[in-house]
């Protein structure tokens, strides 16, 4: 050893000063003892036998022994380095071996470039066409039948079965979180397609993060890790701290989650954030979400958390009821993040209109293709997100912690065009009147000013006219608006024919509440007049109500009159007979001067004619 390695040259040269020392401790050797006696058998001149399994460990060994070229040609790192170049690196399974037992060997393996040639000849592996490839992925389970790509020696495997695009997925994603970052980061360069890679980020965080997964998804790799500590390969080669304890925290509460197993989680979610491709839907919003909650959840890093909500503002109409229902884990008084939506919602809507100002952006590779088809239809995706925020908040409306200000801030956060009809916006408000019986009269109207009643259907119309939790002026609103589309559909209706009404819109504005009505007016007449006699049934009552409290006034009326005449008629009633014995006194004394008053009347009244002639 001592003519092979420089190091235990040195230190036996060293210990010549003390006598008394037996004994030189390699503490720090990389590799542990396994490597060192790997190291002393070469240098005995025993046969090693390298492997996947003992070369890394080895090539570091022979770099800290020191076992170079200038003491012995042909020594220990020589060896190891040939080893690695032309037998690992061109063989999948034993870069993806190698690579997985580097994990304790930092800093040596990634000093020695060990981990950035493995992960460079794993990215070239997965990027390159598969029907030429003759190696084995070694990631799946024994139960499935996986096809063994070195036995075909004289067959190309693309004739006995088709390679999936996802064949590299299982065996990356047993690599720890730091080199699998490195695999992914290298398969970018290389040109992968970008929902390839996001499949492989959604692949792991399924295997490490299975608090991801939906209850009863029934994926069964992640299902099991969640009982079980070590159920797949991943668990026995990891080093200690990533033995299977990862998968026990999201079934417990915040405080009971260890702080190790905490840290661990927010590491993986961090790396997990900062290589998703930018692209949008290079990853489902189902994922984003869930993810996102977890990142909450973990208090990762604002910046990453930040960098998530923009991800999923970019594909924010996709998203589901039951992904936007995280629970707030800030201490706030709502049970779900309310604000957290109406961020989400704000990175939506700042999206949408970035896109809409700069249509015409220059295409980079193959993304812009790809949004264009899926952002052909942004009036759709807005009418999807509107569908989506009203029932959100029909959800959390039951909260009775929930402020109406935030009620009422994100029911109109979306433009009015978003929304051709409030059947939705009106059943949140029902439900939020239901679980806060306490309001004023003034705070149900601000709730339902941000409702339109003109976009109810006719549905809607029948059960807020008999909501006695609505206010009076919001049920007049809605009797008078549907009075009106009544009255404007038939009178269109005895216009036209009726094989031109069943396909052509009566009125522009009817076409969109007739699309959320059960009973449509494309079906025939037959059922909406039944619909419209049930509102002219309820308009006569109404009506007929307001009659009976007019006629009511007007009798009050009457007799208030009387009484308050009843009181004046004796000063009048002397007067007038005192008034009418004047008249028959004097009635014959006219009777004789009749003629010269009439005459002097004729004078007076041609004067100021002339007077008013002369002024004008």
């Amino acid at each position: 050893m001592l003519s092979r390695s420089g190091k235990v040259n040195r230190l036996i040269y060293e210990s010549n000063n003390h006598p008394d020392l037996n004994k030189i401790a390699l503490e720090d050797l990389p590799g542990g003892p396994e490597a060192f006696e790997l190291a002393a058998k070469f240098c005995y001149g025993i046969a090693v036998d390298l492997t996947a399994g003992n070369i890394s460990g080895l090539r570091c060994a022979a770099e800290y022994l020191e076992m170079t070229e200038d003491l012995d040609e042909g020594n220990l790192i020589f060896k190891t380095e040939a080893f690695l170049s032309y037998v690992v690196l061109s063989s999948w399974r034993d870069s993806i071996l190698v690579l997985k037992s580097c994990e304790k060997l930092s800093p040596w393996a990634e000093n020695l470039q060990i981990v950035r040639r493995c992960s460079e000849s794993i990215a070239w592996k997965a990027c390159a066409n598969p029907k030429g490839i003759k190696w084995a992925y070694t990631g799946k389970p024994s139960k499935v039948s996986s096809p063994k790509w070195n036995d075909l020696k004289d067959s190309s495997p693309s004739r006995s079965q088709p390679v999936p695009p996802d064949w590299w997925f299982e065996d990356v994603s047993i690599l720890r979180t730091d080199h699998f970052v490195r695999v992914i980061t290298a398969i970018k360069v290389k040109g992968m397609r970008f929902e390839l890679i996001g499949a492989s980020i959604m692949h792991y965080a399924a295997k490490w993060l299975p608090g991801l997964i939906k209850d009863g998804q029934g994926q069964g790799p992640a299902d099991d890790m969640s009982i079980s500590t070590n159920s797949n390969s991943s668990g026995g080669t990891g080093s200690s701290s990533w033995k299977g304890g990862l998968h026990m925290i999201v079934a417990g509460t915040k405080d009971d989650t260890p702080s190790i197993q905490a840290k661990d989680q927010r590491m993986i979610i961090e790396s997990l954030i900062s290589i998703i491709p930018p692209q949008k839907d290079s990853v489902s919003c189902s994922f984003l979400l869930r993810l996102l909650r977890m990142a909450n959840m973990l208090k990762v890093a604002p910046a990453l958390v930040t960098e998530l909500e923009k991800r999923v503002g970019m594909q924010f109409e996709q998203a589901t009821l039951a992904d936007l229902l995280i629970p707030s884990y800030n201490k706030s008084e709502t049970m779900y993040d309310v604000d957290l939506v109406q961020r989400l919602l704000e990175h939506f809507l700042v999206q949408e209109q970035t896109e809409s100002s700069s249509p015409s952006r220059p295409p980079f590779s193959d993304k812009h293709m790809y949004e264009g088809t899926q952002r052909s239809n942004n009036p759709n995706a807005k009418m999807r997100v509107a569908r989506l925020v009203d029932s959100y908040l029909t959800e959390v409306s039951r909260d009775r912690n929930l402020s109406l200000t935030k009620f009422q801030v994100l029911a109109e956060a979306l433009p009015e065009s978003a929304r051709t009809c409030d059947d939705g916006l009106y059943r949140a408000i029902d439900s939020y009147l239901k679980a806060h019986p306490t309001l004023s009269e003034h705070e149900r109207k601000r709730l339902c000013r941000v409702m339109d009643c003109q976009k109810l259907s006719i549905d809607a119309c029948m059960h807020a006219a008999q909501n006695e939790r609505l206010p009076l002026r919001i049920v007049v609103q809605v009797l008078f608006s549907e009075q009106v589309k009544i009255s404007n559909a038939l009178a269109n209706s005895t216009l036209k024919d009726p094989a031109e009404t069943q396909y052509q819109p009566l009125i522009p504005n009817h076409k969109t509440l007739l699309e959320a009505t059960p009973l449509s007016f494309q079906e025939g007449w037959a059922a909406a007049k039944k619909d419209i006699n049930t509102l002219k049934f309820e308009l006569e009552s109404v009506k007929a109500k307001y009659l009976e409290l007019q006629n009511d006034m007007e009798n009050l009326q009457r007799q208030f009159e009387k009484m308050s005449k009843q009181k004046q008629t004796s000063a009048w009633t002397s007067g007038w007979k005192k008034l009418s014995k004047l008249t028959k006194m004097t009635a014959v004394e006219n009777h004789d001067i009749g003629p010269q008053i009439s005459m002097a009347a004729e004078q007076t009244r041609k004067t100021p004619r002339r007077w008013r002639n002369s002024i004008s």
